[in-house]
């Protein structure tokens, strides 16, 4: 994984005039779609949301190197100028986005960290926004290790979750952007399940709303 990357997770429903298009013609709109917002980005994976979410149809998430501000704003105000045409058949619901770092409670690449620039893809993708408590950020960095060690124990176990962080401090409401994939959504519900019991779990101001997404591939989009 590049040292810093730009991720945004964007959220879309369809709007009337959409719906009023012809089969072929919404097939053609989605193809446009599909191929303008490759442009944008190095990676770009769609996911199917809706009925997970009643206000969703779908979900698209841009993935690129961002290691200078210049290249990170030229990435947001193409994707601003792309989605003006977007506009007439789908509108945005949500936006998320954040940048990729190393973290600082856990030391090198682990195996479950999620590549977001390869094409390959697990079924399911979980994404949310995430905010500590300011009683958090006023424990010593020990005591937060120590808690983070916890929870990086009881996730190693569920080695099949694969997940990326994004920070967004200042950038967006949220302070972290939490995304995870995953074949098996039932294994996913356990790993929350079972964080629920760490002592870290108290520092959480906010973790919500959910975005849960299946993934499908270009021509399963357009279809």
């Amino acid at each position: 994984m590049a040292e810093q990357q730009l991720n945004i997770y964007a959220t879309y429903a369809y709007t009337d005039a959409f719906w009023a298009l012809s089969d072929d013609e919404r097939r053609t709109f989605r193809a446009k779609f599909v191929a303008e917002a490759q442009s944008l980005a190095t990676g770009t994976h769609l996911y199917s949301v809706f009925p997970c979410r009643s206000d969703t149809d779908f979900m698209l998430w841009s993935a690129l190197v961002a290691e200078t501000p210049e290249s990170a704003s030229t990435a947001l105000l193409n994707y601003n100028h792309m989605a003006d045409g977007w506009r007439r058949y789908i509108r945005p619901v949500q936006t998320l986005w954040g940048f990729t770092r190393p973290s600082m409670y856990s030391r090198g690449k682990s195996e479950q960290d999620i590549d977001a620039l390869d094409n390959a893809r697990e079924r399911f993708f979980i994404v949310y926004p995430f905010t500590k408590t300011k009683e958090w950020y006023l424990k010593t960095p020990d005591v937060r290790q120590g808690m983070m060690n916890e929870h990086i124990k009881i996730g190693k176990q569920y080695f099949d979750v694969k997940q990326l962080l994004l920070y967004s401090f200042g950038l967006q409401d949220q302070e972290f952007v939490v995304s995870y994939e995953v074949d098996n959504p039932i294994r996913f519900s356990e790993l929350v399940n079972a964080l629920r019991c760490v002592e870290g779990r108290i520092y959480t101001k906010t973790d919500t709303p959910l975005i849960t997404g299946v993934y499908v591939k270009p021509e399963e989009f357009i279809r």
